[in-house]
């Protein structure tokens, strides 16, 4: 009887620094799995890794991971709104549910818990919902910074809330620009 090969999951990653904005972003063979949080340790990566992929082995390549920070730096620099790198998502089928939910916010605009909730059709679930938008390992990629409370407050972020101001602020700035260059 033949002995069954034990599969290799890689993550590569590296650090993406493009002017005051320093994470880690990583990827699977299949697409991007990470994006940290702003100024955060690599610890934070690694731990992410060893509860989602226990098996992996994490390697820093930094050209295999050039067009995920390309695409980010675009949004950064306001140019790109959306993302259309491939995901390689980690989660329950109830945070994958949530997690797509997000990606429909438009960008430059904010939706509440509850507006997420009813979206996937779990309107009682809105704890849940924060929960599920809170273990989000994808960033900004994965808009959770979109989502505010129900008054329109700004509320929790894995980044921390200076990020989630500054990615909504920046959102914001952008979609003036853009409006006012179709006015023109």
């Amino acid at each position: 009887m033949e002995a069954k090969a034990k599969t290799i999951n890689t993550v590569y990653w590296t650090l993406l620094v493009h002017g005051t904005w320093s994470l880690y972003i990583a990827a699977t063979s299949k697409g991007l799995c990470y994006v940290g949080s702003r100024n955060k340790p690599f610890e934070q990566l690694a731990d992410w890794t060893k509860s989602r992929i226990p098996d992996a082995t994490l390697v820093r390549d930094d050209e295999k991971l050039q067009p995920y920070a390309a695409q980010l730096i675009e949004y950064f620099q306001g140019s790109r709104q959306s993302f259309s790198i491939p995901f390689d998502f980690h989660g329950t089928p109830f945070q994958l549910a949530v997690w797509e939910a997000l990606c429909g916010i438009p960008y430059g605009q904010t939706q509440s818990y509850s507006d997420i909730a009813e979206c996937i059709q779990k309107p009682a679930a809105v704890r849940a919902v924060g929960a599920a938008i809170g273990a989000n390992p994808v960033l900004i990629t994965v808009p959770c910074h979109r989502v505010v409370g129900k008054n329109g407050s700004l509320t929790g972020y894995r980044g921390g809330l200076d990020m989630k101001t500054e990615l909504l602020r920046l959102e914001r700035e952008s979609a003036i620009v853009e409006g006012s260059a179709m006015h023109a």
